[in-house]
């Protein structure tokens, strides 16, 4: 199988050329391109998919919340001129109207930043032997090959936990922050979970590094000022 070309769009120099340097890790991948906004996506491809096209892109890890458009209508616009390309979306967006759009239009992962490399090579990874196994068959397919294609899109992503954090704790954290409306302290979380301040506060630090819950200091109390933690909704 020849590798997937790639393009990338995202309106950040930085984090573009981190997913490019990403997928230059991975086997069977190149970067087609890289694009700031929706035009310059939308010229690239439109490019590629024409009959004096000089190379093609096979798959875009799209942005949502770009400068000129949004994500969702530059995925419609490329419908609806019959560009046929997937979409991977690779956003910091957590709209559950904005996933059900994507779905709806048929972007084949949904990626939600920050993530870590594992993360993200997992999904393209799965990806590619979506892609592989449909290849793989020729003129009629049976059930079991579309069971088997859509299945290596579904993988399920265990989290990447630091040295020494447990994943039973950690889910307890998060069943106790994702049960209030209210932000709670480390403090909080440790009298109710009955952990030590210090374990509380590790693991919700490592949330609010992953971008899970949001953090914040709590102020309107003696001494220095305590930090609180909410659950991203």
């Amino acid at each position: 199988m020849s590798p997937l070309r790639v393009l990338v769009v995202d309106d950040e120099p930085i984090t573009a050329e981190a997913h490019a340097a990403y997928l230059a890790r991975l086997e069977g991948f190149e970067v087609a391109g890289i694009a700031a906004n929706g035009t310059q996506a939308m010229r690239l491809l439109e490019a590629s998919a024409g009959p004096s096209a000089t190379g093609r892109i096979d798959l875009v890890l799209l942005d949502m919340n770009l400068p000129d458009v949004h994500g969702i209508e530059l995925c419609r616009h490329l419908r609806s001129v019959s560009v046929d390309v997937d979409v991977i979306a690779v956003t910091a967006v957590r709209d559950i109207a904005v996933v059900r759009s994507a779905v709806s239009l048929g972007i084949v992962q949904y990626l939600i930043k920050p993530f870590t490399f594992p993360v993200f090579a997992e999904k393209l990874n799965g990806y590619r032997a979506f892609r592989s196994g449909l290849g793989a068959v020729q003129g009629v397919t049976t059930q079991d090959d579309v069971d088997q294609s859509f299945a290596n899109l579904r993988t399920e992503s265990a989290p990447v936990l630091e040295k020494g954090l447990a994943a039973d704790t950690r889910a307890s954290i998060i069943a106790a922050l994702r049960a209030r409306d209210a932000a709670l302290s480390a403090s909080e979380v440790a009298s109710e979970l009955r952990l030590s301040r210090v374990t509380a506060r590790r693991y919700l630090e490592s949330l609010a590094a992953s971008g899970t819950v949001e953090r914040a200091p709590r102020y309107g109390q003696p001494g220095r000022p305590e930090f609180e933690y909410r659950w991203r909704r």
